[in-house]
Order: C-alpha cells, then sequence, then structure tokens
C-alpha cells in the first residue's frame, strides 16, 4: 500500500447523502489499523452509526474464520461479506448464510492457462470451510497446516482431495494465485487478459498474488444484492476501501473514501479520500455523520 498523507475529511467540501443508510468497509487496510485491531476511536464510531439507524457492513476479501477480530462489532444484523464476495456470513452463528461459488472445472481452466502464460505460478483453494495449499504457495500465517497437494487434485470434482472420507465437496469461495517475480498489477493485467470472460480477477495484497472469483462476484455485486434485499439504494451507501478488490464497491456507492493509504487506483476512482487506517479515517468520516444527521 502507498502511504500519502490527506487532510481529515471536511464538512463543508464532503460528498456524504442527505441521510446514509449503510456504511460499508473493507477491513484490511481500511477499518483495521496495521496490527490487525480495531482502534477504540473505531468501536465507538461503529457503535454510534448503528444505534443512529445506520447499517454497517463488513465487506472483506478475508474468510469467516479470520473474522475473530471484528465479530464483536457487527451490530444487530449478524451479517458480513467475506472472500470478495463469494460468501454472505452470519458472524453471530459463524455459518455462511449465501455461497457465490467459483466452479471447480472454471479454476481448473484458470489453473492451466496461467501455468502457461507465467510459468512459475503457485496456487491455494479457498473453500467455504478451509484453505488447501500447493507446495510452492507461500502458506498464511494464519492457516499454516491444511492439505497440499497439486491444484489440479485440490479441485478434484470428488472432494477426496480435501481429506474429506463422504465424496462430498465444499463450494470453492476463491482460487489464489502467487508469482514470485512479475509485478502485482502486471499479474493481474496478464490474469484478466487471458481468462477474465469467464471469471473475476482481483487482487489485495502488496504481492504478486491474485485472488480469483465466479464470473461476476465481487464486493459491489454482493453487497448490491445485500442492499435490496433490505430496500436500500446505492445512493444511500458510503464505502470505503484501500485496494483493487475495493474498486467496484467504490464506484457502486454513491459516496465513497478512499483511504490516504490508498493505491493510486482506489485514490483515483473514490469520491473523496480520508486519513489513513493508522489515523482511523473510517472513524473520522462516521463521526461527520454523526454530527450531521446524529
Amino acid at each position: 500500500m502507498i502511504s500519502r498523507p490527506v487532510p481529515p475529511a471536511d464538512a463543508t467540501e464532503s460528498p456524504l447523502p442527505a441521510r446514509p443508510r449503510l456504511i460499508a468497509t473493507d477491513l484490511d487496510g481500511t477499518l483495521l489499523r496495521d496490527d490487525k485491531t480495531v482502534s477504540d476511536r473505531t468501536v465507538a464510531a461503529l457503535a454510534a452509526a448503528e444505534a443512529a439507524g445506520i447499517t454497517v457492513f463488513f465487506v472483506t476479501g478475508r474468510p469467516l474464520r479470520w473474522m475473530d477480530v471484528v465479530r464483536d462489532h457487527v451490530h444487530g444484523h449478524g451479517l458480513a461479506i467475506c472472500g470478495n464476495g463469494a460468501v454472505v456470513v452470519d458472524l453471530h452463528t459463524s455459518t455462511p448464510v449465501e455461497v457465490r461459488p467459483l466452479p471447480r472445472t472454471v479454476a481448473l481452466d484458470v489453473v492451466r492457462e496461467l501455468r502457461a502464460a507465467a510459468p512459475g505460478t503457485s496456487f491455494a483453494v479457498e473453500f467455504t470451510d478451509g484453505i488447501t495449499y500447493e507446495p510452492e504457495y507461500p502458506r498464511f500465517p494464519l492457516d499454516p497446516g491444511t492439505l497440499v497437494a497439486p491444484a489440479e487434485k485440490l479441485l478434484a470434482a470428488d472432494g477426496l482431495a480435501e481429506g474429506r472420507d463422504d465424496g462430498t465437496t465444499a463450494p470453492v469461495a476463491k482460487l489464489l494465485a502467487h508469482h514470485h517475480d512479475l509485478t502485482p498489477d502486471g499479474f493481474l493485467t496478464l490474469a484478466r487478459t487471458i481468462a477474465g470472460d469467464r471469471a473475476t480477477f482481483t487482487r489485495s495484497s502488496p504481492s504478486a498474488l491474485i485472488e480469483v472469483s465466479g464470473f461476476g462476484v465481487s464486493k459491489a455485486s454482493t453487497l448490491a444484492l445485500c442492499c435490496a434485499e433490505r430496500g436500500i439504494s446505492a445512493d444511500e451507501v458510503v464505502a470505503f476501501g484501500d485496494m483493487p478488490n475495493d474498486l467496484e464497491m467504490l464506484t457502486w456507492a454513491g459516496t465513497s473514501y478512499a483511504m490516504g493509504n490508498a493505491h493510486p487506483d482506489v485514490l483515483a476512482a473514490a469520491s473523496a479520500r480520508t486519513v489513513t487506517n493508522e489515523e482511523d479515517g473510517v472513524a473520522v468520516v462516521i463521526e461527520e455523520i454523526i454530527a450531521r444527521h446524529g
């Protein structure tokens, strides 16, 4: 992420809607500080928004099992959007309530084509109930002990490669592709060029790590579905983000804020900027919303 200081949000120049009904916020690099905690100021701001009748949705690339950091702050509705839009989860019960999977056949096609176009690519497969890795893929510290095998086996239709003894299969939430040598944006562009008509490609890491979801699945498209169920229009949504996987959400929402530490594409796309995640940029704007509308 690129850090560039910006002034705090100014109520006289803010593009906030007349009465926001929903706040949608990314987590890493946005709501969370760099040490992966939620500051006391942000906790208070989230509670104040809910008390004012403004729904807060966490919209993240994280899987359900990495959501403990915000579980206590989801409030009444209990829902969050995980896996870049692949899974809507109830954090009160720790269960998925809706899944928009990546078809295994599509995932296998992407694996074959990326291997051919970018030799040295390694893969991990994020299922709705856990992650599996190829031997060369750099494992996440939070998930060190899962099954390791070639992606073709991990994506086998019988599900036995996932260590299941009943032949059933869990849905694929997303495919992860990593390359040691390519630039992050260059790798993303390559992947979209060769298979962007069959899957959704994005990234949220400072390394060359691509996240692959089902075609049309994104933070924005799943958030739009959740809002439609509640009778909330895009114009009534205020969204926050910092990385390319937030772009669709930021351009869909009626009002959007790039964090001061955001990727250049995010800074260019959002309708406004706030200060960095280390400076509680989301809380700064929520406090302005509460001050305006109570």
